[in-house]
């Protein structure tokens, strides 16, 4: 192998990738979560309007 390949195999310097717990408050996972079902309710509505040819404010009454 030369110097300037890499090797694909793990050496035990690397370090673990640690995953956000579930708390209560402002932490990082209920922020990463709250902008997940966002961008979930944003698809949904754009999906909405599209196959009903109607805005969001028509389904709310306001037009």
């Amino acid at each position: 192998m030369n110097s300037d390949q890499t090797s694909s195999v793990p050496t035990s310097q690397e370090q673990p990738v640690i995953q956000p717990q579930p708390a209560f408050g402002w932490t990082s996972y209920a922020e990463i979560i709250n902008g997940r079902f966002a961008m979930i309710g944003f698809v949904a509505l754009l999906i909405l309007e599209l196959f009903t040819h109607q805005d969001f404010f028509t389904w709310l009454g306001l037009r």
